[in-house]
């Protein structure tokens, strides 16, 4: 099975055992984990984005008096 070494400085390796226990992980299982689980993040993030996208104009709709004057395209909003 392919592997990797690291290197890391006194106070990041130290760093990382702290996270490492804090998660209740060995060293070895918690940097194995760190990448994939920010693939899964990066996953997240694009489809909220997208979400938000699609639907950014029935937030709008709906929030109308709330989206900043900068986010509607210069337009300003009147004061109520």
């Amino acid at each position: 099975m392919p592997s990797l070494n690291i290197t890391f400085t006194e106070d990041e390796l130290e760093a990382v055992r702290a996270a490492a226990s804090a998660e209740g992980k060995s060293l070895k299982q918690y940097v194995h984990d760190l990448p994939l689980r920010e693939q899964q993040r990066l996953q997240f993030v694009r489809y909220a984005v997208t979400w938000g996208e699609q639907h950014r104009s029935e937030f709008d709709e709906a929030f109308a008096n709330e989206v900043p004057p900068a986010a509607r395209g210069g337009r300003q909003v009147e004061a109520a």
